[in-house]
């Protein structure tokens, strides 16, 4: 269940701490596993932010498609060039990072029989995609050469932003971008848009929040690292349950599940879950994870499924086929979060969410 009150709710606390800024929303990767469409109407209907960011063209066709009209910046560069005039066709805000891809941009803009806004993107260290500083200037007067293209804005992106070890890191890629901005100005004027913080920005680097700031997981509740400061106060973005599809006593030395790779200790009860890693819960939680029924605390046991887990019920259960199961969420002040999951799975809470796959059924609460 997709809880777009608390996003909603997180969404404000942002805009309340960067102020007069800008608010790009990242709705990449189906809104990081929540529902990009459901996720964006809610954000264009309640304002919580003016831009919205997404990895890919069809990303950002199908919120077109569902009636979304704000501003949509695809935060990386399309090489393809049908997606590229389908973007521009669609007010979609392409990403350009060399001469490729503007004359890229420029032809489609001119099929179109549009002028189509870019947005220059700049490598400042992270070494993923983006033009060399010094590039800079030349890129933004081609593109101001060119009668098809608007040059609307130029960004870069923090790779260590989430944690105190990067601040000087984070400190010199803000001040290499500001030089190359202001040389980039001298040469042409104003750029309308400059933007460069993400998640963990947002929470620990005022300098870098400029014109406009584009939160992420922040936005659907988890911080970036557990490291990062917490000054905003987040809410959970999703809860996921699921219910007891068959429960059944096994005896002292019994084991189960494939591998047989957890043996009952003592006689107990054990529950079946109708989830596995095809939707999204990891085989990582194999005799690790926990989730919460009725409040309670079980183990998960034995190797997770492709369509199905197994959990401990423990030696005495009133617990029933068609009880709830919380796999993210609270249940009786017992709570399981995508944090701790991700501690779990040793990785991010982004790719917590991020796995859930189409199979899971979606509700959206306002």
């Amino acid at each position: 269940m997709t809880r777009l009150d608390n996003i909603r709710a997180n969404l404000e606390a942002i805009r309340a701490r960067v102020g007069s800024r800008l608010v790009l929303a990242a709705v990449k990767a189906d809104a990081y596993g929540h529902g990009a469409v459901a996720v964006a109407r809610m954000i264009q209907d309640s304002r919580t932010a003016d831009w919205l960011g997404v990895a890919s063209v069809g990303e950002g066709l199908e919120l077109r498609a569902a009636g979304i009209t704000l501003p949509i910046l695809k935060l990386s560069m399309t090489r393809h060039p049908e997606e590229t005039l389908a973007a521009v066709s669609n007010s979609i805000t392409l990403t350009v990072t060399d001469t490729a891809s503007i004359v890229a941009a420029a032809a489609a803009a001119v099929e179109a029989g549009v002028v189509a806004d870019v947005h220059l993107k700049i490598d400042t260290g992270m070494h993923r995609i983006g033009c060399p500083p010094e590039q800079a200037v030349e890129l933004a007067t081609l593109i101001d050469r060119t009668a098809a293209l608007s040059l609307g804005g130029v960004f870069s992106h923090l790779p260590i932003s989430d944690v105190p070890a990067g601040a000087d890191f984070t400190v010199s890629q803000l001040r290499l971008f500001t030089e190359t901005v202001a040389q980039i100005e001298s040469a042409r004027g104003p750029v309308r848009l400059k933007h460069l913080a993400n998640s963990g920005a947002v929470l620990n680097h005022p300098d870098t929040w400029l014109d406009m700031v584009r939160p992420g997981i922040i936005i659907y509740g988890a911080y970036p690292d557990p490291a990062s400061e917490h000054t905003l106060a987040l809410r959970p973005g999703l809860e996921w349950s699921t219910y007891l599809s068959f429960v059944k006593k096994v005896h002292a030395g019994d084991s189960v599940s494939y591998g047989l790779t957890w043996t009952a200790e003592t006689d107990t009860w054990v529950g079946t879950l109708p989830i596995g890693y095809a939707d999204g819960y990891s085989r990582l939680f194999s005799n690790h994870g926990r989730v919460l029924v009725g409040g309670r605390s079980c183990p998960v046991i034995g190797r997770i499924c492709m369509d199905q887990t197994l959990i401990d019920l423990g030696p005495d259960t009133d617990s029933v086929v068609g009880d709830e199961v919380v796999l993210i969420g609270s249940d009786g002040g017992n709570e399981i979060t995508t944090t701790e999951l991700a501690e779990l799975m040793g990785t991010i809470p982004y790719e917590v969410t991020c796995l859930l796959t189409r199979r899971v059924g979606r509700e959206h609460v306002s």
